[in-house]
């Protein structure tokens, strides 16, 4: 049995309804938490001096109590550089097929001990025990943007 080209146009909005575009940062539907848990990369945007952006492949984890999206890092990256240079925003975008997610806020670097370990030990939950790093800071974004679709 075959279906109308209606039905199935109809049938793809109803799947991709399921969130869409802007959502509240401190009450993300459980389906967006699940996609915030699963094992994916992502890609993390600051910006240069020059108001140009830098993109980077990264590993990162979602605090949803705190609101912060975490990427921990070496503190002489690129990245960091420019977030300690005044980076105003930074986003973190994870893409799935047609699902995708990004976590936009104003970025800081901190380099307290205790940030960094709970910052690793959400990391290791998410992807794996990350190799000791005595230079490593985390990259702590104080979301207050979700944009997504899944």
């Amino acid at each position: 049995m075959t279906s109308s080209a209606a039905e199935r146009g109809s049938q793809r909005l109803d799947l991709a309804s399921l969130w869409l575009m802007a959502l509240d940062p401190s009450s993300l539907p459980p389906e967006v938490l699940t996609f915030l848990e699963e094992r994916h990369l992502a890609t993390l945007t600051t910006l240069r001096p020059d108001g140009t952006p830098h993109v980077v492949a990264v590993g990162f984890t979602w605090d949803a109590d705190a609101g912060l999206a975490r990427v921990i890092t070496n503190g002489t990256s690129r990245k960091v550089a420019h977030v300690r240079r005044g980076s105003p925003r930074a986003v973190v975008a994870q893409v799935d097929g047609a699902r995708w997610l990004s976590l936009e806020g104003v970025p800081t670097v901190n380099d307290d001990p205790d940030r960094i370990a709970e910052a690793v030990r959400r990391y290791a939950d998410r992807y794996r025990q990350p190799a000791v790093n005595p230079a490593r800071v985390v990259i702590e974004i104080a979301v207050d943007r979700v944009l997504g679709r899944g």
